[in-house]
């Protein structure tokens, strides 16, 4: 059997080019340049050109249902942005940044694999430009201002600790940091009240940062975080504690994308890295700009499923940023469809064709889904050397059948050479394109009417059920003039429902909202279904402890 290198050994073996050459791949100079090291660079908001980015052709990677593990979208879009390359187009992927959570815990890196990854790896999934540590401060400055206004006697605005759901955030997984006691140890400790933590990803600063358009729009935007209410029932803001001034100046480099490389010598940008369950789960609106100002297709992502991810894309960043993708790719593998089948998840590397065709009813809402968004898709099979011919090829049936463009995606193990067949799909169904996206629902129904338009025409429900929180909730937003808003829902990622038990096509099922969360500065309603963890937890053996460095400062273990 064929031994393969780790990711990181990939990575590693590669000879980087150094980052000016890359920028002058897309026509961007030197002296523009803000270099962290030889092979990172901050790119400045100036770079960005409206009339480039209505002319470039941005194109979003997607997934069916994924396995606890993933489907490899990151692997996929950069191993379609070096084909793309391959045939003659000008492209340049445009990605998230990875959390250390995952990194640490159970899922790796998010840097790509195999031969399709963006780099350097160590540093893109470690502490890469520090953007990650500029949202946690931002993020918990407000949090100390908060505190140090509700226990002052000075400019105190009454704000009842009740009502506060603001929480610190840091870039781990750590379960016991979720529900906290803050303000312990008397008078000198300030005003006790329960808090927790949540990981850096989960904050809704990582989601304005990745929605805004500039400084002052950044700045805006942070003064709009609705922190809790007064005693008599006052909204209270950010800007009432005049504290964004000070958030957007730990923010001033964390605004600006990161330019880096693919592993064939390839232009990337990695900015922002928001969760696909409670946010938009996407890169920054300035990131795709920049990218799209430089470069004839732009290659980018959504987290998790296109029921989460792809409608998040569309109806949250794309209705913000006046954008809208001209192919839609959707991941599937055979593992994740047999397990969609039924097929126990430590026996996915076994052939069952019962399993998978029992499973392509996932695929098959989902590309129903697509073209009801009226952008043109394309299956993207990503291969696992465990597949079989008969396995590939019943997948591909199904998307004939469905009127939908499918290609072999080989990049993990070949790379661009392995994603071109991928890549000429992707062209065609750009040049076909002739219209935008339709969205799911009008900002301007109302609440309810737009949490049942996703939750029927997405996610296949049958019918959604308002627990008694929940219409508070949507008196609470009515009242502070935010019911235009889009929804931004917070749902498992194992399954179309509410229910990460129910795999394939759930059907005739109720969605149960329990309550809707304010996301005033992000410009968006959270309404929640489910446990939605926002602090995860270290599996049992994190991959943290696989992870070493030596003498010379050479990385092992990270994946």
């Amino acid at each position: 059997m064929t031994a393969y290198k780790s990711d990181l050994e990939i990575a590693q073996s590669v000879q980087m080019n150094h980052i000016k050459d890359i920028a002058s791949k897309l026509n961007i100079n030197e002296d523009d340049l803000e270099m962290y090291g030889k092979y990172k660079a901050k790119l400045p908001l100036k770079l960005i050109d409206d009339e480039k980015v209505d002319k470039s052709n941005m194109v979003l990677v997607t997934a069916i249902t994924p396995t606890p593990s993933g489907e490899g979208k990151t692997t996929t879009s950069i191993g379609l942005t070096e084909g793309l390359n391959k045939i003659g187009k000008k492209a340049i992927v445009v990605l998230r940044e990875p959390s250390l959570g995952p990194v640490f815990g159970m899922k790796g890196g998010a840097a790509g694999g195999g031969k399709s990854q963006v780099v350097p790896m160590e540093d893109i999934n470690l502490h890469f430009t520090g953007d990650f540590s500029a949202i946690e401060k931002a993020n918990n400055l407000l949090a100390a201002i908060i505190d140090n206004n509700i226990q002052s006697t000075k400019n105190n605005l009454g704000i009842d600790p009740r009502t506060v759901a603001w929480k610190r955030v840091m870039d781990m997984n750590d379960r016991s940091l979720r529900n906290i006691v803050t303000g312990m140890g008397g008078k000198n400790g300030g005003f006790m009240r329960e808090a927790g933590f949540n990981i850096t990803a989960a904050s809704e600063i990582m989601a304005i940062l990745c929605l805004a358009n500039n400084i002052s729009d950044l700045k805006e935007k942070i003064g709009n975080i609705y922190v809790g209410d007064t005693y008599d029932k006052k909204a209270i803001y950010a800007r009432d504690l005049n504290a964004q001034g000070a958030m957007t100046a730990l923010l001033k480099d964390a605004i600006k994308p990161n330019l880096v490389q693919t592993l064939e010598g390839n232009p990337a940008i990695i900015h922002g890295g928001p969760f696909a369950n409670i946010a938009q789960g996407t890169n920054s609106v300035i990131a795709t700009k920049m990218g799209m100002s430089h470069s004839e297709y732009v290659i980018t992502e959504a987290g998790f499923g296109a029921d989460l991810g792809a409608e998040k894309f569309l109806d949250i960043k794309c209705g913000y940023a006046g954008l809208s993708p001209k192919a839609i790719v959707i991941v599937a593998t055979i593992r994740a469809l047999k397990y969609h089948g039924g097929q126990p998840l430590n026996e996915l590397t076994t052939p069952n064709v019962k399993a998978l065709n029992d499973g392509l009813v996932n695929l098959e809402k989902h590309l129903e889904n697509v073209q009801n968004f009226g952008v043109p898709g394309v299956v993207s099979i990503n291969k696992f050397i465990t597949d079989t011919d008969e396995e590939i090829e019943i997948v591909r049936r199904k998307c004939d059948e469905m009127g939908m463009r499918v290609a072999l995606c080989e990049g993990w193990e070949y790379g661009g050479e392995g994603s071109k067949d991928l890549a000429k799909e992707v062209v065609t169904a750009v040049e076909s394109c002739t219209s935008k996206y339709t969205p799911v629902y009008d900002w301007n129904s109302t609440v309810k009417e737009k949490v049942e338009a996703v939750a029927k025409k997405i996610y296949g429900a049958n019918k959604v059920e308002f627990q008694k929180k929940a219409y508070l909730n949507i008196k609470k937003i009515e009242r502070l003039g935010l019911s235009d808003k889009p929804v931004c829902i917070a749902k498992t990622q194992n399954s179309f429902s509410d229910n990460p038990k129910a795999l394939g096509r759930p059907k005739d099922f109720t969605l149960t909202i329990s309550e809707i969360e304010i996301a005033a500065g992000a410009g968006f309603i959270i309404p929640i279904t489910g446990d939605i963890l926002r602090m995860p937890g270290l599996p049992a053996i994190p991959s943290a402890v696989d992870i070493d460095i030596d003498e010379e400062g050479k990385i092992t273990g990270l994946s």
